[in-house]
């Protein structure tokens, strides 16, 4: 990879502090690629797939995407929605050939998204990077880039 390939990381900052673990994680993954790493803000989980389909529509798209955020299962069955939606998204425009990195978490509790937020523990950020990166080499290996 290089400088000119450029990646964007789309954050959901709902849960401010482990959003910013995430993006951390997701940040240092691209600096150690050495690739650019442009990062956007959205309202919560269920907009990032959205924001993806706008840039690949858009005249200069990014190479690869990381989606970026957390859900924390609560007292209704919101949780479900947003997990089960936020995923259904990302994967229709991972099958579409866009190269995307899903790191929204989807957990319990606070203290299960710090330990796989957190760039010196799972480090889920880095991770999500990691995998839109690998799906960017394999794009270009098969001749689909």
């Amino acid at each position: 990879m290089s400088a000119e390939t450029r990646v964007l990381l789309i954050a959901a900052p709902f849960y401010e502090d482990i959003t910013e673990q995430l993006v951390a994680g997701a940040q240092g993954a691209c600096d150690a690629a050495g690739v650019t790493a442009d990062v956007v803000e959205v309202p919560g989980a269920l907009e990032i797939p959205a924001v993806i389909a706008l840039s690949e529509q858009g005249k200069a798209p990014y190479d690869a995407y990381v989606a970026l955020g957390c859900v924390i299962r609560g007292e209704t069955s919101h949780f479900d929605y947003v997990c089960g939606e936020s995923a259904r998204g990302l994967m229709d425009l991972t099958l579409k050939g866009v190269p995307v990195g899903n790191g929204i978490l989807t957990v319990e509790n606070i203290k299960q998204a710090r330990v796989r937020a957190h760039v010196h523990e799972k480090n889920k950020g880095g991770d999500a990077a990691n995998a839109a990166l690998a799906l960017l080499s394999l794009k270009k290996k098969f001749g689909a880039a």
